[in-house]
């Protein structure tokens, strides 16, 4: 996080996935058997796998990726279509947070590592999500965290200045990253601990 004299935080960037939004991946797979299902994830290297989805790829492109593995892809068919069931609910305390940020003036953004094709199930699932002024999806730029390039263009398109923006993600590359990028990072661990690190940052939101 920047050290000395800070200027006044106008803007929180919100990431989605566990801190608006609980996500267990697992959850798309109601009825079929957890050991196959964990076979698949180590076989298709699920976190690179997710990761080429919120860098943009698009399912059709992932599925013929799998040319030469086709007994990889009833799981990716399975995983997409069972998707909502990943999402399970808002984080506690987030939406209050987030209306309460709302209410103090500050300006709310979501930089998300999401699916193009799968991000209209987000706002559904918290209603958080229906607070954010604008939200860079990466799917659809394209770009994903910890890439420096998706915080210059959230600071671009959104005319955010870093040094007066609160970025948090429960990723400790993301937060490496956006503090790379000159903006106050905080690790979300949880909702408490994050009013804490918004009151240490000068943001007069209620103690936990």
């Amino acid at each position: 996080m920047p050290t000395g004299p800070a200027a006044a935080i106008d803007t929180a960037v919100y990431d989605f996935g566990n801190v608006l939004v609980r996500w267990d991946p697992y959850g798309a797979f109601t009825g079929h058997d957890r050991a196959e299902v964990e076979r698949w994830m180590t076989e298709i290297d699920f976190p690179a796998f997710n990761h080429a989805q919120d860098a943009g790829r698009t399912w059709d492109e992932a599925r013929a990726a799998l040319a030469d593995r086709p007994h990889l892809v009833p799981f990716v068919d399975a995983y997409v279509a069972g998707f909502a069931g990943t999402l399970l609910g808002p984080v506690d305390g987030s939406a209050e947070l987030a209306a309460e940020l709302k209410g103090l003036g500050l300006r709310l953004y979501g930089l998300t590592n999401w699916s193009a094709e799968l991000f209209h199930h987000a706002e559904t699932v918290a209603s958080a999500v229906g607070l954010m002024d604008d939200v860079v999806v990466s799917g659809r730029v394209g770009l994903a965290k910890p890439d420096p390039r998706i915080f210059a263009h959230l600071a671009r398109a959104f005319d955010v200045d870093p040094a007066r923006a609160v970025f948090v993600d429960d990723s400790p590359a993301n937060v490496a990253a956006a503090r790379d990028a000159g903006f106050h990072a905080v690790h979300f661990t949880g909702t408490a601990a994050f009013r804490a690190a918004l009151r240490d940052l000068g943001v007069p939101v209620r103690p936990a």
